[in-house]
């Protein structure tokens, strides 16, 4: 695994960033999904291909969703940087994987939905295709007789104010930080205290495309702040 497909996974991994996200993205802030009912979930799958070879594919992140004591669904979070045209494919393949798995396990229990969200972090708007009939040319004669496959894409640098302000963990942060970079607002940061400082912090390095985070230091145990953060790095004569 490359250093930077470990360093999202450590900070969307954190339940209380992980339910913010669906909670805001799906449920516009209403908190159907608490923290304490995300139970990790294994993120590689396996396939035959042509070959007849083994394949391997992995998630970035997938969570259980288990309320008393019964699994009402299965949620991953895919990370883009960039477009990518082929993600209606590689998202059912997701998902697709996920559903075989419950065919074939040997706990015996209800099947439950698969919903795999898509956060894209680009400075402009995704063009590419977002689901499977936008991606595939069928024949005109099969055009309306297969199923489509559609793909929960959130364009992060282009959430609206009011969505920004409905997260309550560190993702809210994050979120304000590119809408405002975006929009061309010299970004001051705010006082919202950051809970999770080094794994957003790196976070940050690698999704913002700035170095700079990973060269800040903060006494443990104090409280740290988005304001403490830009200060720090204006003094270091950005």
């Amino acid at each position: 695994m490359g250093e930077k497909d470990k360093i999202e996974k450590l900070f969307l991994d954190y339940e209380d960033v992980f339910a913010d996200i669906i909670n805001v993205l799906l449920y516009n802030g209403r908190q159907v999904i608490k923290p304490e009912e995300l139970v990790q979930a294994n993120v590689i799958s396996h396939y035959k291909a042509d070959d007849s070879i083994i394949h391997e594919q992995e998630r970035d992140i997938a969570k259980f969703w288990v309320r008393d004591q019964i699994r009402h669904a299965l949620l991953g979070i895919e990370n883009q940087t960039t477009t990518d045209n082929d993600i209606a494919l590689r998202v059912m393949g997701y998902d697709g994987a996920s559903y075989r798995g419950q065919l074939l396990s040997e706990h015996k229990e209800p099947p439950y939905p698969v919903c795999t969200l898509v956060l894209y972090f680009g400075g402009h708007h995704w063009k590419n295709s977002r689901s499977l009939k936008e991606r595939i040319c069928a024949n005109d004669q099969l055009k309306n007789q297969w199923n489509d496959y559609p793909v929960r894409i959130f364009e992060i640098s282009f959430l609206e104010e009011k969505q920004v302000k409905m997260f309550q963990s560190d993702f809210g942060i994050v979120a304000d930080y590119f809408v405002k970079r975006k929009k061309g607002i010299d970004y001051e940061g705010n006082q919202q205290e950051i809970k999770h400082v080094d794994a957003m912090m790196k976070f940050m390095a690698v999704f913002a495309g700035d170095q700079e985070f990973l060269k800040l230091n903060f006494p443990k145990g104090g409280k740290v702040t988005m304001c403490e953060v830009v200060q720090k790095i204006k003094e270091k004569g950005r």
